[in-house]
């Protein structure tokens, strides 16, 4: 039974905590859509996704008014389009069809404009690729992703130079407005098909035909419980371990109410620290709060591989459905403790790195100079690719070319996209290694079977 106490408890963390359901993500499956005539294709996805997902926004609305839980976003995510496309060849055109529903629906993004070319490329998978560019340039809220690698295949490293020159693409295509396609493109290793957070999500091909997945988000209520503890780190794990469970919790009920009312499967709960700009609400002052000076300085990987473990086992004990990547994110424009730490020139590119190996999803939001050349940007998704593959972890690299700008310089893309200060990068070239093309294997522990 829930004691008066607990709900008190809830309803402070929600009005003053910034606890919120940060997207709830209806995951359809456009396989019955599939044919060679583009124009039929694009009318069963229509009907489909209308059918299906016509009242998201209502009923998320809806249980947000009852149960008076913020719900931020409310989301779609579908097949991988380049397994949609592969018969008729045009994938561009069915884009453009899904930013259409996206608008009628009125939902925040739609993603799942991707492809999945971990072991290898097909001619028509790299022509899709080539797509990328103008898909982000001419719609408003179809996002993108691209896995090219997994711990069981390897990298996919003629993938990986050709998306340097996709993001370049997509930067210098939407220069006047601070090269904004490149936030809606993200480059995995390990993918996960159950998501719910943009830019990165698809309806993986494992998944049910519909299903509802929500990502809970709470940097705030962690770091206000913290605030109460002064004992050891074992203490400090504890109270994050027992916030995330109840955070979790109420993703749970959203999720559950959300499928009931829409007449579709529940999925899972992702809770992922997922922070905003406003103030109160950082992944970076949680860790701070655990007694770091500053976010970026030496023993942040630590704490932050604390922080990302206790959330995680939090989570699992409050619901049997957690997926997606649960964890903390650290998207740096995302996220007013970042943005200040990188300001100050204590967070840089090399400690984000790190600090990857330890934390969900990777190199997530970061602006870097506009100059900055294609194969650096392919080698740093290369990098970021080998900490997932090696560690059998998703790992992700979502960054920001930003046309014009040079380190020290800002990019504003507002809303939950926040300010994102560029950020220097090493300029040594590796163009030669990337040049090189091929695949790099699959670690020795990958072969288990």
């Amino acid at each position: 039974m829930i004691s008066q106490s607990q709900i008190i408890e809830t309803i402070k963390m929600i009005s003053d905590q910034h606890l919120d359901v940060r997207t709830i993500t209806m995951g359809i499956s456009l396989f019955d859509c599939a044919g060679e005539d583009t124009n039929k294709v694009c009318i069963k996805i229509y009907d489909k996704i209308m059918k299906k997902a016509g009242n998201l926004v209502k009923v998320g609305e809806e249980i947000e008014k009852e149960y008076g839980i913020p719900i931020v976003n409310k989301r779609v995510s579908v097949t991988p389009i380049s397994l949609i496309s592969a018969s008729n060849n045009d994938g561009l055109k069915i884009a453009v069809t899904l930013d259409k529903i996206a608008d009628q629906i009125g939902i925040d993004f739609l993603g799942g404009y991707s492809t999945l070319v971990h072991k290898g490329m097909t001619e028509y998978e790299e022509n899709f690729i080539k797509t990328i560019p103008e898909a982000l340039t001419v719609t408003k809220k179809i996002c993108s992703s691209v896995n090219v690698g997994t711990t069981k295949a390897g990298i996919n490293m003629d993938a990986v130079k050709l998306m340097g020159k996709i993001v370049k693409e997509c930067a210098y295509n939407t220069r006047e407005n601070s090269s904004i396609a490149c936030a809606k493109l993200v480059v995995f290793c390990n993918a996960v098909e159950d998501n719910p957070f943009m830019a990165g999500a698809f309806h993986g091909v494992g998944e049910s035909d519909t299903v509802i997945n929500v990502g809970v988000s709470g940097p705030g209520v962690v770091k206000c419980a913290l605030e109460k503890c002064d004992g050891s780190l074992n203490e400090v794990s504890e109270v994050i371990k027992q916030t995330a469970f109840k955070i979790t919790r109420v993703g749970e009920l959203v999720a559950r109410e959300a499928s009931r009312r829409l007449k579709v499967k529940f999925g899972i709960v992702d809770l992922s620290l997922a922070p905003t700009p406003a103030v109160g609400d950082s992944v970076a002052h949680i860790l701070e709060e655990m007694g770091l000076e500053s976010v970026g300085g030496s023993g942040t990987t630590a704490a932050l591989a604390m922080l990302n473990d206790a959330v995680k086992k939090g989570g699992i004990m409050a619901s049997s459905s957690i997926g997606g990547l649960s964890g903390a994110f650290i998207p740096v424009s995302e996220d007013i403790g970042m943005i200040n730490a990188a300001r100050a020139g204590k967070l840089k590119l090399d400690k984000l790195e790190a600090m990857t190996s330890v934390c969900s999803v990777g190199l997530d939001m970061i602006a870097i100079p506009g100059d900055t050349s294609e194969e650096i940007i392919s080698a740093i998704i290369a990098d970021e690719a080998a900490i997932g593959m090696v560690n059998n972890k998703t790992t992700a690299v979502r960054i920001i070319p930003a046309y014009g700008k040079k380190a020290g310089d800002e990019v504003e893309f507002g809303g939950l996209l926040g300010t994102a200060p560029v950020i220097a990068v090493n300029t040594s070239s590796p163009a030669k290694f990337i040049m090189r093309g091929g695949k790099i294997p699959a670690p020795i522990h990958s072969n288990k079977n």
